[in-house]
């Protein structure tokens, strides 16, 4: 099938690299000339395992190629795939206008019959809205819609796209299922049919569910730290209770961070706002999210008693092992805070070679772990790279200060570091 592929960060770059590896014929389009022509050399917005070869063998097998002309890109294209990052600000607030305007800057080059599939990140509604839109500007063409939200995951979205556990679609009749049919017919998994409208509720649901279940499972850890449990023991006895199973979000750690779960907990209170209808636990899950944020730093607080004047090591600054991208990392947000708190930063990341300016002037970066923890009062374990588990507890010892302090939220370096005496570990949950 001729597919076109709008908005080419993360999630358009993979889809449009996928399709093409299954045979389709893709056109990736952006309004980005830089963009465009980066991946036009093979070279993707942003590090993701495999992506680049992908992008390279499609590129070299000439069913994938990119462009910014959207006449060239939706001339002969059966299915036009709408796969925008959705913009999100620092309050989980998303810029849903930003999409909708551009999938209707599309509308004049779309061919009579073609199928418009949305994957971006929006709330319920909003295929609707782009319906009536494009009713108003073309009443005479027959062009359809429909939605599959996006389940991609930073540092394994290959694999979350090309074998995936099922797929999501939303259609409006049986034609358009079809269509999607056939353009998925590589894809080895179940499609869950259901309408257009189901299917973005969907998303809503899945990361909501996700976010209640994370800031739940973190309350009563930080009430384990006060009574003397083991957050990781009684993960154990909820994940054995069959009712709440063996791959339910409960493993204590960090506070959720990114715009993905945020996002549409926050599109469901929004929604919930318009239609009258209470989202008590929303926003709970919300606020006690944001509260658990603060965890790493009242940790160092009790610890080192006095942050100001400290020498901080945070190992990891990017948003996910495996990705290079630092935007809503909850690692740079706590670098931030501890420097307003009048701590002196030092940090390492393996995806960089060097910070970016905005950071700079607030972190000191070193070239390796052991550098970023050289002379520091306390480590923080940010994001979870492996090659951290090499660390060894006795020369860390040597390099820090005298019984140095590492907070792990998520008990990565448990096995290593938390079975050392030359070190003073702490955990999400982990009695004190």
């Amino acid at each position: 099938m001729k597919v076109s592929v709008y908005g080419l960060w993360h999630l358009g770059t993979v889809t449009a690299a996928s399709l093409a590896s299954l045979g389709h014929d893709v056109v990736g389009l952006d309004r980005d000339p830089g963009t465009v022509a980066d991946l036009s050399r093979g070279v993707p917005p942003i590090a993701e395992p495999g992506l680049a070869d992908l992008l390279r063998a499609g590129l070299d097998q000439s069913n994938l190629r990119f462009t910014t002309d959207p006449a060239d890109a939706l001339a002969d294209a059966d299915v036009v795939w709408i796969t925008f990052d959705t913009p999100v600000d620092e309050d989980d607030n998303a810029d849903v206008a930003s999409v909708l305007d551009a999938a209707e800057e599309l509308f004049p080059f779309l061919r009579d019959d073609a199928f418009v599939l949305v994957s971006s990140q929006l709330p319920v509604g909003s295929v609707t809205q782009l319906e009536q839109r494009f009713g108003r500007a073309r009443p005479d063409a027959n062009v359809h819609f429909g939605c599959s939200p996006e389940n991609l995951r930073l540092g394994r979205a290959l694999d979350a796209f090309l074998r995936p556990d099922r797929i999501v679609v939303g259609i409006r009749d049986a034609n358009d299922q079809a269509r999607v049919a056939e353009l998925l017919r590589d894809v080895p998994t179940t499609i869950e049919w259901m309408s257009v409208e189901s299917a973005e509720m969907v998303k809503h649901a899945i990361n909501a569910f996700l976010a209640t279940s994370i800031a739940f499972t973190n309350e009563v850890a930080s009430i384990c730290e006060r009574v003397g449990a083991d957050a990781r023991e009684v993960e154990r006895g909820l994940r054995s209770e069959p009712r709440i199973g063996p791959r339910a979000y409960v493993g204590a750690g960090a506070a959720y961070s990114g715009g993905t779960l945020a996002r549409d907990v926050a599109f469901l209170i929004e929604l919930g706002r318009v239609h009258d209808v209470p989202t008590a636990l929303l926003r709970g899950a919300r606020s006690s999210n944001d509260e658990h944020q603060n965890w790493a730093q009242r940790q160092l607080a009790l610890e080192l008693g006095e942050i100001r004047g400290r020498t901080i090591g945070v190992l990891g600054l990017t948003y996910k092992p495996g990705t290079d991208t630092l935007r809503r990392s909850g690692a740079v947000r706590l670098c931030e805070s501890l420097a307003k708190e009048g701590a002196k930063v030092s940090a390492y990341d393996p995806a960089l070679t060097a910070l970016p300016d905005a950071l700079s002037g607030f972190i000191s970066y070193a070239a390796d772990a052991l550098g970023a923890l050289t002379g520091c009062d306390a480590a923080v374990v940010a994001t979870e790279w492996p090659e951290f588990k090499s660390l060894d507890a006795d020369a860390i010892a040597e390099v820090m200060m005298t019984k140095p302090v590492v907070i792990d939220p998520n008990a990565f370096l448990k096995n290593s570091l938390g079975a050392s005496a030359a070190v003073r570990y702490r955990s999400v949950g982990m009695p004190a």
